[in-house]
């Protein structure tokens, strides 16, 4: 009989267990994301919105409104939102079982409170069922114990990621959550333009111009939906070269997943390693060298260079 191995640091997460709250949740960090959005300049591939992993949970580093510095941030372990501004006590609302349009309200309430008035485009993105947030009803589920799982998640995720993103000296992104499609990822650049991008479902056609006009190695942690019934850590190339899809990577349980157009390697195959980093590490560095080889990339110059 094989025995089943985990540790605290990468615990379960299977997909069917938590999907309501994992819905709701995706919801809520959008409503954070594009206030971010609101209050911050634009950045190359929108990365002034995204959101950023801490001890508790997941932050959007200081923004700033009429001069005045604030920050938000979901902390999974007090399971609480807290609003932090330079000239107010921080403000708390619980992270409990209530609706998208309670969260959204309570939300823009407690900003009124502090003097933030802004306005956001109300409608999710990158999700089939786009009820604008205040009419969302539906989605009301939380449940702690897997909203904290998830986030262990992302800790141990981020701090792999930021290994493998320091081996790279070319053009790359931090290691950020993108509240669109609820992952964590980093991304690498050839430093050629890439070809025009078609767009994706839900989303406007000019977000994805910006977030792909230049060619990518993206990888990313991502707790699955759709097509893809588990959590998994996915890699792909933009603009795809040719042998991409036939590169032989690791760990030999990835595989090229033809309707995503990615490799994924099931989260699961990580969490019961006997070395979670070391598998991780062997899928971003190989489908890395997909992308770089297939794509001929100027790797000598893009890639730090260790002493022998």
């Amino acid at each position: 009989m094989t025995t089943v191995r985990t540790t605290h640091l990468w615990p379960e997460l299977p997909l069917a267990e938590w999907k309501d709250t994992y819905d709701t949740l995706h919801r809520w960090t959008q409503i954070i994301g594009k206030i971010k959005l609101a209050l911050t300049p634009q950045v190359n591939h929108w990365w002034n919105s995204t959101l950023y992993v801490t001890p508790h949970g997941l932050t959007t580093l200081a923004m700033y409104y009429n001069n005045r510095p604030i920050q938000i941030e979901f902390d999974f372990i007090s399971h609480l939102l807290l609003l932090e501004t330079a000239d107010n006590p921080t403000k708390t609302i619980g992270l409990r079982p209530y609706s998208v349009a309670e969260f959204y309200q309570e939300v823009m309430a407690t900003l009124r409170s502090l003097g933030i008035s802004i306005t956001i485009w109300t409608t999710p993105v990158e999700i089939p069922e786009r009820t604008p947030f205040e009419q969302d009803r539906k989605h009301k589920s939380y449940d702690p114990e897997y909203a904290k799982r998830f986030w262990c998640i992302l800790a141990q995720t981020n701090r792999v990621f930021s290994e493998f993103r320091s081996q790279f000296v070319g053009k790359d992104s931090p290691v950020h959550f993108f509240w669109g499609a609820f992952d964590l990822a980093v991304t690498r650049f050839s430093g050629r333009p890439a070809p025009m991008h078609p767009g994706g479902p839900n989303v406007a056609r000019f977000v994805m111009l910006e977030a792909y006009s230049q060619e990518v190695s993206r990888c990313g942690f991502w707790p699955g939906g759709g097509a893809v019934t588990a959590p998994a850590f996915y890699a792909y190339s933009y603009p795809e070269p040719p042998g991409f899809k036939e590169y032989s990577i690791q760990p030999t349980e990835a595989f090229y997943h033809a309707q995503m157009g990615e490799f994924l390697l099931p989260y699961d195959v990580v969490r019961t390693a006997d070395s979670p980093d070391d598998v991780v590490m062997a899928f971003l560095q190989s489908t890395y060298e997909a992308a770089a080889t297939c794509g001929k990339w100027n790797r000598d110059a893009l890639e730090r260079q260790t002493s022998a």
